[in-house]
């Protein structure tokens, strides 16, 4: 089995990305998905998070918002750093355990190479980089994930730079990366790059 990290900054096509591979044959486990499930309500980290952060994060179903939540964390690193202490854990543990079902699972044929790919905004914040193997950066132009983020997610200008620099920096992510991949252009310029990678990672021993 072959386990994989993808990474990058806010807004710079992670999940384009991560459905390229996912279109070629790797399985992906997107831990943005596992962050909503460890937080819902009766979880010791939802507890955790309204205990902290108030009930003002809260929609009317008593569910996190996390638009709202987002507003904090983005504008306080204290309160940043405390979400990722309450978070990291309780993610990291939800995500061996969905390594160790894919590792378990048999393969069709039961002789091709499993390849497992986990994509997660916060890898080298979290210190993954250092066990997935290849690790991928995707990466856009600043200009770009800003466009992006006005357009997706409703932010202001303003916002939606305090969102990209709370971040480590693209371009220092990419020095830790075994492979990079632009997503700057055209679609398939970018799943053209995606090809590659996957050829010379399928065919690594």
């Amino acid at each position: 089995m072959k386990l994989i990290g993808l990474t990058g900054g806010v807004a710079s096509g992670k999940s384009t990305v991560a459905q390229m591979f996912s279109d070629l044959g790797a399985k992906v486990i997107d831990t943005d998905t596992i962050a909503r499930k460890v937080v819902e309500p009766g979880l010791q980290a939802y507890q955790d998070i309204v205990e902290y952060f108030g009930n003002t994060i809260l929609d009317k179903h008593g569910i996190i918002n996390r638009e709202k939540l987002g507003a904090l964390v983005f504008s306080d690193e204290k309160a940043r750093k405390k979400l990722e202490e309450i978070t990291h854990p309780r993610i990291g543990d939800e995500l061996q355990k969905e390594i160790q079902k894919f590792h378990r699972a048999p393969t069709k044929g039961g002789s091709e190479t499993k390849i497992l790919l986990i994509e997660a905004p916060l890898l080298v914040e979290a210190g993954m980089h250092s066990w997935l193997r290849p690790f991928i950066v995707v990466y856009a132009s600043m200009d770009i994930q800003i466009e992006r983020l006005v357009k997706r997610n409703g932010l202001s200008k303003e916002d939606a730079v305090k969102r990209i620099l709370s971040q480590i920096p693209l371009k220092e992510k990419a020095k830790l990366a075994d492979y990079t991949v632009d997503n700057s252009g055209t679609l398939d310029n970018t799943r053209h790059q995606v090809y590659v990678i996957w050829e010379e990672v399928i065919g690594q021993k």
